[in-house]
């Protein structure tokens, strides 16, 4: 199999998705950040001098899967129709897990954007509690799951 990105010269170009018929196609992505235990506290308790790091963190996300393409040099720019992050932490390992949904009806998936959402979101929990904890780990950035389009669908097992 070629890959897609290289066109007849040998050079990087965008894929052309002219022509590719326009289906419902979803993705979902997770991660974490691993932290101190008083960090994990007062995350969830609300008690960061820099505000609401969830809320703040959510948005950040929803944001960063809209620009995706200006980030990505070969992502196509896209009409996402639906972006959701939610949050969940297991305060045995301090870790606050920040999860992705994002979706469309177009010619092309979206995993790019569902895991852009969930690194940034990660990057922005670390960036308003840095200044108390600067030993966060941001840990296993994947994808979850995907829908649409030729290749069809795709789960990871709950194991990898």
């Amino acid at each position: 199999m070629g890959l897609s990105h290289i066109n007849k010269e040998g050079r990087a170009h965008m894929v052309d998705v002219t022509k590719k018929q326009d289906t419902y196609r979803v993705a979902e992505a997770i991660g974490s950040i691993q932290m101190n235990k008083e960090t994990l506290n007062r995350i969830i308790t609300g008690g960061m001098e820099k505000g609401d790091v969830l809320a703040v963190s959510q948005v950040a996300g929803i944001m960063a899967a809209k620009k995706t393409s200006n980030l990505i040099p070969m992502c196509h720019p896209l009409l996402l129709t639906s972006i959701d992050i939610s949050f969940t932490h297991n305060l045995e390992t301090n870790e606050l897990y920040a999860k992705s949904r994002v979706a469309l009806t177009g010619k092309t998936g979206v995993e790019m954007e569902a895991l852009t959402a969930v690194s940034i979101t990660l990057l922005t929990v670390y960036d308003m509690c840095k200044a108390i904890d600067k030993k966060m780990v941001i840990k296993e950035v994947k994808l979850l799951s995907k829908k649409g389009g030729k290749s069809g669908e795709f789960r990871r097992d709950e194991n990898e």
